[in-house]
């Protein structure tokens, strides 16, 4: 019983860094959105096809994210969070690329 404790306590760590990650990924890649929205040059094919494939990619981790059991309602909530910010930024890079 105790061993399967330090396992769910180190599989919920790893799941929070992995979130904790995913987070660093999108405020990074808002933050370029956001940036181009104010230069409309900077929106180049290439700019705007590795934005869409860096938006897809992670838009597939976020959505494929599968909650450990031992995960919070908090942990729960942030998932949620981060998949309505993803489909929000998703809407921004789209209006940025007109």
């Amino acid at each position: 019983m105790k061993r399967q404790v330090e396992m769910e306590g180190a599989m919920l760590v790893a799941h929070r860094d992995f979130m904790n990650n995913l987070e660093k990924a999108i405020n990074i890649l808002e933050k370029e959105i956001n940036e181009a929205k104010e230069m409309t040059h900077i929106c180049t094919d290439e700019w705007c096809k590795a934005t869409e494939d860096y938006l897809d990619e992670l838009h597939k981790d976020i959505f494929s994210i599968s909650e450990p059991r031992c995960s919070t309602k908090e942990d729960s909530d942030r998932i949620k969070a981060l998949r309505r910010r993803i489909k929000d930024l998703y809407v921004t890079y789209k209006a940025s690329k007109k």
